[in-house]
């Protein structure tokens, strides 16, 4: 029987087991790295650093973890608070607009040559609204668990997702065939 996150976890709190918190990071790795790539506009290298201090920061900090959301929740809010601090640090924050988020398609299901262009029109998004369809659309989180992440109101994760739809949708539309 596979274990849990909150397996995982309980070991990790009550055992210090190193061996589970190797299996979060390897069962959350590749997801983590993929929203901070997208991002960071596909900066692979940022995103990597970004994902390594993301799991620095969790298994520093997992005594803070409280069960209310799912693991993966918790982490994609420390990967995007990551994200945010390196950017305001490296003054190229363009401001989030605090008040928006959230999600379209899910390109696991389109062929290479449309998911590149999903991903170039989704590298196109304002940062708020590419945010919130990462994490609702190809992460597969809720908008409430977006909203806890992005630590904005959930109306406003509908909102952003919603834009972010239409805008990729046009976008796409432009560049399909005539």
């Amino acid at each position: 029987m596979e274990l849990t996150d909150a397996d995982l976890v309980a070991r990790v709190l009550v055992d210090d087991d190193q061996h589970a918190f190797g299996e979060l990071v390897r069962r959350h790795q590749s997801s983590v790295r993929g929203m901070l790539r997208q991002l960071t506009r596909t900066d692979v290298a940022l995103a990597d650093d970004l994902a390594q201090e993301t799991f620095l920061r969790a298994y520093k900090n997992i005594r803070s973890f409280r069960g209310e959301a799912r693991f993966s929740t918790w982490l994609y809010r420390i990967a995007y608070n990551c994200f945010r601090e390196d950017a305001r640090r490296r003054k190229e924050f363009v401001g989030i607009d605090e008040e928006q988020l959230q999600a379209e398609q899910d390109p696991q299901a389109v062929d290479s040559a449309l998911r590149h262009d999903l991903m170039h029109a989704l590298s196109l998004l304002p940062l708020h609204e590419r945010s919130a369809v990462l994490l609702c659309c190809q992460n597969g989180l809720s908008h409430d668990e977006a909203a806890r992440v992005l630590d904005i109101p959930l109306g406003t994760v509908k909102t952003n997702v919603l834009r972010g739809r239409e805008k990729l949708k046009r976008t796409l539309a432009e560049w399909g065939p005539n």
